[in-house]
């Protein structure tokens, strides 16, 4: 990915950076952006950026779960150091993980990092029973990363990046382990883990790749993280006047659209409760707008955008 952006950025990277000027997010979670220890890669990305109309002058990125070698035959298919025998898939270590882009300054001394967790160690957890002691939890990653307000106060993010629910066997080991992403952040607000819950205000953010009505997976997570009595859940909308006949959800809340599958809502914004939502939406506009076949080219996943203010 570094090199193509030092390169000018491919057709897709090229769109999404015009979707990104676009959506002029005061702070922005990218997902599937490879990492680097030096971060290079998305600076390479935000100066593109800068020099498309939208500054971000600060950015984190920390190193996810995917591609870490675990040393074992994760998929039991006999045959080691494959993609999905790392922590999580990844055919090198990096590859698709998180990155913030903010006009806020990063309180990089208080971010608190719960991606080293065991998947055993998640209270209620329900990893299959053959899973190794040595399993990690998170995919990419559960970040909590403070912002500086202007006027003093903070405001943290609460990011992730769930594996999707599918590609395994009978075992479910990716749809339990989807579910178990989203219960991590029920666990921390609840005071079951040996971590302190985060300081309101903040925001849970990501891709859950995990739609509350339509698709595959396990529910019942993701149905209590929308409901939490400590959240928000403004339901952003878009205005593609699209229909999904064969589904059950509403087709306007939908984030991404899948070939096979048709559009599923796999991508969240979470306010806490004490935060006022002045607006919201998922930007995917009909198809005559011009920036629909550019959000097409960038990605099958739309932007999420909430409008907060204390």
């Amino acid at each position: 990915m570094l090199q193509s952006l030092q390169r000018g950025g491919s057709p897709s990277q090229q769109a999404a950076v015009q979707v990104i000027v676009a959506l002029d997010a005061d702070v922005l979670l990218l997902t599937g952006i490879d990492y680097d220890l030096n971060g290079e890669t998305v600076a390479a990305l935000a100066e593109i950026v800068a020099a498309a109309g939208a500054a971000y002058p600060y950015r984190l990125a920390l190193r996810p779960n995917t591609g870490i070698a675990t040393g074992l035959d994760i998929n039991g298919n006999g045959i080691l150091a494959e993609p999905r025998d790392a922590q999580a898939y990844g055919r090198w270590a990096g590859e698709s993980g998180m990155a913030i882009l903010s006009r806020l300054p990063i309180d990089t001394e208080n971010i608190r990092d719960f991606s080293a967790m065991l998947w055993q160690d998640l209270p209620e957890n329900t990893r299959p029973p053959d899973t190794a002691a040595t399993q990690l939890l998170s995919t990419s990653g559960h970040y909590e990363v403070p912002l500086r307000l202007p006027d003093g106060g903070s405001l943290r993010l609460l990011a992730y990046y769930a594996s999707p629910p599918i590609f395994d066997g009978p075992e479910d080991r990716n749809g339990r382990r989807n579910h178990d992403e989203a219960a991590l952040w029920l666990r921390l607000l609840a005071g079951d883990l040996p971590f302190k819950p985060p300081d309101p205000p903040f925001v849970i953010l990501g891709q859950s790749n995990l739609d509350p009505a339509d698709g595959d997976g396990r529910r019942q997570a993701i149905t209590a993280l929308l409901h939490h009595p400590a959240l928000q859940d403004p339901a952003p909308r878009g205005s593609s006047g699209r229909v999904e006949p064969g589904q059950s959800g509403d087709p306007a809340l939908d984030t991404a659209l899948y070939p096979k599958i048709g559009g599923l809502r796999v991508d969240l914004v979470l306010p806490s409760k004490d935060l006022g939502i002045t607006a919201s939406g998922v930007l995917w506009p009909p198809d005559a707008d011009p920036l629909a076949p550019i959000l097409t080219t960038a990605s099958r996943h739309h932007p999420v955008w909430v409008d907060i203010a204390r």
